[in-house]
């Protein structure tokens, strides 16, 4: 959550950034690190001696170049891909000049969107705004089609050039900013000012979040006179920041962004979210939630989606409840009780990977080794669970095979495909009471940003983190990031068990 000091946007750091497992590192009082403003600049290292202003934006020219190549192979894949389909002769040069046409208009589009380089924007804002400039290049498209005569075969020729191209895009830029991380020219280079287990906790989440686009350097402002010129641009502001007011001015003339991470310990404030000014006296505090538009057309999407995969999926689910009744004979179905929109109940079903004593092998468990009692109350998972059956239990719930039949409750309406999950009792009582009322406020999901996050290695707290951080800046663009995002989780199997 952030204030802005300048005109500049960026994106909100999810508060498990700040979690203990960070915060709670010593750092010795008075400690300043040194600035490490003539080792970090690529330029410097090189020996290139060039104005500051020029330093400055020359990586930033660089990578907006990378990422403007990447954009335009990615519709010269998309070309090749589609040029079995398209007319020869006379008609299918016209074709190609209007895919040329159409590509750069969507660059250029692009470009005044902000995404070349794009820092500091979340996967999902990246997601809306290539969506809407490749939207409005349709729409152009479209009204030449009314005019033009056969225009109705190039627009379905320019549609599935497009999008091919925004498919093709983030594996494409994927590449590109992996590159350029690597050659040293990815991101800004920022100040994190903050207190002494903070700006730690800052600096690593910005170092293992590269993709932002912050390179970040612990800073003192007892030490901003002895910055020197073509240094970090950014100053990124955390903590308690009003024994900084009096620097604000002067770090402002120092920095060309000055960004104040909004996170005050005696007022938590969720749903405060960065806004455009244009000409109004400030930001605006919103209420994370929803509206009967944007509940319609998740539900239409979810049926559009649910129906059809839980046509696709039958023979797999028939499949592994066959295996499930041969290892351990019995229902090979679950069903579960967990807290619903509004707390009503929902009846979760799911395929059996346990043994039908798993509450009886849970307890003996317990009383037997009470390292793994600690592992279950700070996870509510354990990593060597006896309960599981052998093979097909590991396979289905690495997989999330076992998660499929709940496609029959987002039919049903009692879940979406994008949500926090539902969690059994036991595991919501070790959240708070302010928390849970936030949960009840929005439908469950099959998926949802903890799953494509951390999936099972996230403990209570970050869980929480995370869904608040879903909840308070839900919108369908996210819902699509995430729903996305879900496909390589399940294939990575990371923190899945």
């Amino acid at each position: 959550m952030f204030l802005f000091a300048s005109s500049a946007t960026t994106s909100g750091l999810p508060k498990a950034a700040t979690s203990n497992d960070m915060t709670s590192r010593a750092i010795p009082a008075g400690f300043v690190p040194p600035i490490a403003a003539k080792t970090a600049d690529p330029f410097v290292r090189a020996g290139l001696n060039m104005p500051v202003a020029l330093r400055r934006r020359l990586p930033r020219l660089a990578m907006s170049s990378f990422l403007v190549a990447g954009d335009i192979a990615s519709y010269l894949i998309a070309y090749f891909v589609l040029l079995y389909f398209l007319p020869s002769g006379s008609q299918g040069t016209i074709v190609e000049r209007t895919f040329t046409i159409a590509a750069l208009a969507a660059i250029v589009l692009y470009a005044s969107a902000g995404l070349y380089p794009g820092y500091r924007l979340h996967d999902h804002e990246h997601l809306r705004r290539r969506t809407i400039a490749a939207v409005k290049v349709a729409a152009l498209t479209a009204f030449g089609a009314i005019i033009l005569p056969e225009g109705e075969r190039l627009l379905l020729a320019i549609i599935g050039f497009l999008g091919l191209g925004l498919i093709v895009q983030p594996l494409v830029h994927w590449l590109a900013r992996g590159l350029c991380w690597r050659l040293g020219i990815w991101g800004e280079r920022a100040v994190v000012i903050g207190g002494r287990n903070l700006a730690p906790a800052l600096v690593a989440h910005f170092k293992d979040h590269w993709q932002y686009g912050i390179r970040p350097e612990p800073f003192s402002p007892d030490s901003l006179e002895a910055l020197p010129d073509g240094g970090p641009s950014i100053a990124v502001i955390a903590g308690d920041t009003g024994s900084l007011v009096p620097d604000l001015a002067a770090m402002r003339r120092k920095f060309a962004e000055v960004i104040l991470l909004s996170d005050t310990p005696s007022l938590k404030i969720s749903g405060l979210r960065p806004a455009d000014v244009g000409g109004e006296i400030g930001i605006c505090l919103t209420i994370g939630g929803s509206s009967v538009n944007s509940d319609l057309v998740r539900r239409i999407l979810d049926l559009a989606i649910a129906i059809p995969a839980m046509i696709v999926v039958a023979p797999f689910i028939a499949f592994a409840a066959a295996a499930i009744y041969a290892i351990d004979p019995g229902p090979v179905f679950f069903r579960h009780t967990r807290e619903g929109l509004s707390g009503k109940p929902v009846h979760v079903l799911k395929l059996r990977t346990m043994y039908q004593d798993a509450e009886q092998r849970l307890e003996a468990l317990f009383r037997d080794n009470p390292t793994m009692r600690a592992e279950w109350l700070s996870h509510f998972k354990l990593k060597d669970d006896p309960r599981i059956l052998p093979v097909i239990g590991h396979m289905l719930r690495s997989s999330s095979i076992d998660e499929l039949p709940q496609l029959a409750n987002i039919i049903a309406g009692q879940m979406a495909i994008v949500g926090p999950r539902p969690f059994p009792e036991y595991h919501l009582l070790a959240m708070d009471g302010e928390f849970r009322d936030k949960r009840r406020s929005v439908t469950p999901g099959l998926t949802g940003l903890w799953q494509i996050s951390e999936r099972s290695s996230a403990d209570i707290e970050l869980q929480q983190q995370l869904d608040e951080f879903y909840i308070d800046n839900r919108s369908l663009w996210l819902d699509c990031q995430i729903l996305l995002g879900t496909i390589p989780a399940v294939f990575k199997r990371r923190g899945a068990y």
